[in-house]
């Protein structure tokens, strides 16, 4: 008895190697792709009518803070990566291996090792056991190493063992106790805050040590012109850096925090409608790699105190891909390239076999509708907690089935 042969037809295929969705068949063998397109039905693969829905890679959300099951489901996520920022701190292999076992058998978790001890930037962490233990990238979490020798180290010893480093872009010492963009908002609002060039003057360091150990160097979150300027100089050298962005960088301004609105306050913060607009040109010209929910729910405990007192984050996981639609809708990019985005080029940036339809290629996909409508309702979440600063605003995309390893959830 050979494995268990698929047919997923009529679908329209979102496929990230090709530039538009195109009708055509999905052949699958097991838990792995054999083809994709325009491909004959074997007589003893079962078929599943797509009927007309887009089929899409599952989303690989790179760098998550929180796995939880019913948000990733409702988003499409069907692999993530975890960021060492836990309650005890991904720094050891007992550890990441229990973080690989957490979304067993409902979605992939991929943990990113902390590069540090405690996460604290002092004294680099066992970067090669964690790695063996199942860990695909090595992180700073929220924060960045100040210590400049200490992250030579981290590129270094992560570059030896072809790790890539997700790091924080955000000087320490310059962003500190801030809590939002310097500009005209802050003033307002008199709230703590630090220059947007924070992120610039990191993105600098790190790309410059990057250049020193021939790294993969990625970061996770970049939200200023000034920032987009510099990985596009970096990428054009060849050095190996990658960058990522939330939906909400995209579609809000440091405007959003009006109001002390504490679903607003994200780190790293909310930035001036310019390098909103830049945000939104560096997805479209190709320097943004990577579209990531940052999904992080927080409750009333962390969210119902002063805005400088409130946790940062949001819960994302389940408007990502709803979210991220708006940049097709609005002509910036087609589907096909966003699944790139969002699944093709984070699974590459983490070592996986997914996240497109190449043979091989592991049988994660989700059906989507994406003119559905629906709205963004704080209160109703699949997460853990409902923190949205998109709270009451209609969107459009919902999917309606996800494969994991080759078997619908």
């Amino acid at each position: 008895m050979g494995m268990s042969k698929l047919a997923i037809v009529n679908g329209k295929l979102a496929d990230p190697a090709g530039s538009d969705l195109v009708a055509g068949t999905i052949l699958i063998e097991g838990d792995r792709i054999v083809a994709a397109g325009d491909v004959a039905v074997p007589k003893d693969a079962e078929t599943v009518d797509a009927k007309s829905l887009v089929v899409a890679p599952g989303l690989v959300d790179l760098g998550v803070f929180a796995t939880d099951k019913p948000a990733f489901h409702f988003g499409g996520i069907t692999r993530a990566a975890l960021m060492p920022d836990q309650s005890s701190p991904l720094d050891d292999v007992g550890l990441i291996q229990q973080a690989t076992r957490a979304g067993k058998p409902d979605f992939w978790v991929h943990p990113i090792a902390a590069a540090t001890r405690g996460l604290k930037g002092a004294e680099l962490a066992e970067i090669g056991m964690m790695q063996a233990a199942g860990a695909k990238a090595v992180g700073t979490g929220r924060q960045w190493i100040a210590d400049s020798g200490m992250m030579l180290r981290v590129l270094s010893y992560a570059s030896g063992l072809g790790l890539t480093v997700i790091s924080h872009a955000e000087d320490g010492g310059l962003a500190g106790k801030a809590v939002a963009t310097s500009g005209e908002t802050a003033t307002r609002l008199g709230l703590p805050h630090a220059p947007a060039c924070a992120e610039a003057l990191a993105i600098v360091r790190d790309i410059m040590l990057a250049r020193e150990t021939s790294a993969a160097l990625h970061f996770r979150l970049v939200t200023t012109k000034a920032g987009f300027d510099l990985i596009r100089a970096a990428k054009a050298e060849g050095l190996k850096v990658t960058c990522g962005i939330s939906p909400a960088y995209l579609f809000l301004n440091d405007q959003a925090v009006t109001d002390f609105r504490t679903f607003a306050r994200l780190s790293p913060p909310l930035r001036a409608e310019d390098d909103r607009k830049a945000a939104l040109d560096a997805v479209r010209d190709g320097t943004v790699d990577v579209i990531t929910s940052s999904h992080d729910p927080r409750g009333p405990e962390d969210k119902r105190l002063p805005f400088a007192d409130a946790a940062p984050g949001m819960a994302g996981a389940e408007t990502l891909l709803a979210l991220s639609l708006n940049l097709v809708r609005d002509g910036l990019l087609s589907i096909n390239r966003l699944m790139t985005l969002l699944s093709a080029n984070p699974a590459r940036i983490l070592g996986v076999d997914a996240g497109g339809f190449s043979t091989g290629s592991a049988a994660d996909l989700i059906f989507v509708d994406p003119d559905a409508p629906w709205i963004v309702d704080s209160g109703k979440m699949a997460a853990q907690a409902g923190n949205t600063p998109f709270d009451r605003m209609p969107v459009q995309g919902r999917v309606r089935r996800i494969m994991k390893g080759g078997t619908f959830l």
